[in-house]
């Protein structure tokens, strides 16, 4: 099985997550300081998708399905 990630995610989200433990990483928007971890992850793989790197799509929201009767 192949690889999900390129070597250029990997050292986005690497980069990511040693700013948010020097306390450097800002979010997008609101520009605040991250201090969780699942959000410096997400950062840095937005971060590798725009640089045009080996990521998976992010997962679509499912809709939920309504029976008609």
């Amino acid at each position: 099985m192949a690889a999900k990630y390129g070597s250029k995610a990997k050292s986005k989200v690497k980069k990511a997550m040693h700013e948010r433990k020097r306390g450097t990483l800002k979010s997008g928007r609101s520009g605040k300081k991250v201090k969780s971890r699942k959000q410096a992850i997400a950062i840095g793989l937005s971060q590798a998708r725009r640089a045009g790197a080996k990521v998976p799509r992010k997962p679509s929201k499912k809709k939920s399905s309504s029976k008609k009767k």
